[in-house]
């Protein structure tokens, strides 16, 4: 992928330093904002940047404890993660923008639009998991394991499995035929990239999954009072739970996005987020 058009930089926020990737127009009058899944890093959303990057300004942070972003001094919550992502965004785009989150990301760019709806003007929320009891116990326990160095290099096949399970099977762990995801897997590129991101972060990177995870996700999607959009693809492990999310919008408008293994993926999400934000 050429990333020519992808900028990259560093803001100091209480917790630390955030790195984040903009491209676009620098004076635009339409900024978006975007926050990324976990695991991983905005290197996931470079496409998506660069297919929306001819209308506006594009800018999208490494979450706390992922990517090249400061990792936390204590395990955070979703508040602390939303703050620490507000602070920096706070920086870079100074007047109103919108705001993109994609699964943890979704929980904290929500996070950021209740706290500050003075400054975010419309909020796309693309998969979200809401999560019965047991299985939330289930995932707790079993999803974001703490993975650290050693000396034969296993870490190394810990995080390339675990990174490359999640194209395959959901949860990553249920390697059955009934947790199998229809898509399968990227190209060699993305795979090798994805897990790069998750190498850099990996003794912190479960922090932002076990709290995403805890959100109490329900009870904050209905206090929402701003125009929202909300989507998924087919190919999304979280999609069962997209008719709920909607729901549980006040106003909430709908989108299905592309499949994940369509060429045009990018391009057509980059569509339908453009055309929510220009309505």
């Amino acid at each position: 992928m050429a990333t020519e058009q992808i900028r990259r930089g560093f803001v100091d926020v209480p917790a630390g330093q955030v790195h984040y990737r903009s491209a676009g127009a620098a004076l635009s009058d339409r900024p978006l904002a975007l926050i990324h899944q976990s695991p991983g890093s905005s290197k996931q959303l470079e496409g998506l940047m660069l297919a929306l990057a001819p209308t506006r300004r594009v800018v999208a942070p490494d979450t706390l404890g992922n990517g090249d972003s400061t990792p936390p001094d204590a395990p955070p919550d979703i508040a602390a993660l939303a703050a620490a992502a507000w602070c920096a965004l706070d920086q870079i785009l100074p007047g109103r923008f919108d705001l993109y989150g994609s699964h943890t990301g979704a929980s904290i760019a929500m996070e950021i639009a209740l706290a500050h709806p003075e400054r975010v003007r419309r909020l796309v929320i693309d998969g979200m998991g809401l999560y019965a009891a047991d299985e939330q116990s289930d995932i707790l326990r079993r999803y974001a394991r703490e993975i650290a160095p050693d000396a034969e290099g296993t870490h190394l096949l810990k995080v390339w499995h675990f990174c490359r399970d999640q194209f395959l099977f959901w949860p990553y762990y249920n390697r059955t035929a009934a947790g199998r995801l229809p898509n399968g897997l990227p190209d060699a590129d993305t795979l090798h990239d994805f897990v790069v991101e998750v190498l850099k972060a990996m003794r912190s990177y479960h922090h932002s999954y076990r709290a995403a995870f805890r959100h109490p996700k329900r009870e904050r999607l209905a206090l929402l009072r701003l125009p929202v959009l909300v989507v998924c693809s087919p190919s999304d492990m979280l999609r069962r739970y997209f008719p709920e999310v909607a729901a549980l919008v006040p106003g909430a408008r709908t989108a299905d996005l592309p499949d994940w293994d369509d060429p045009g993926c990018d391009a057509g999400t980059a569509a339908i987020i453009t055309e929510f934000l220009d309505a």
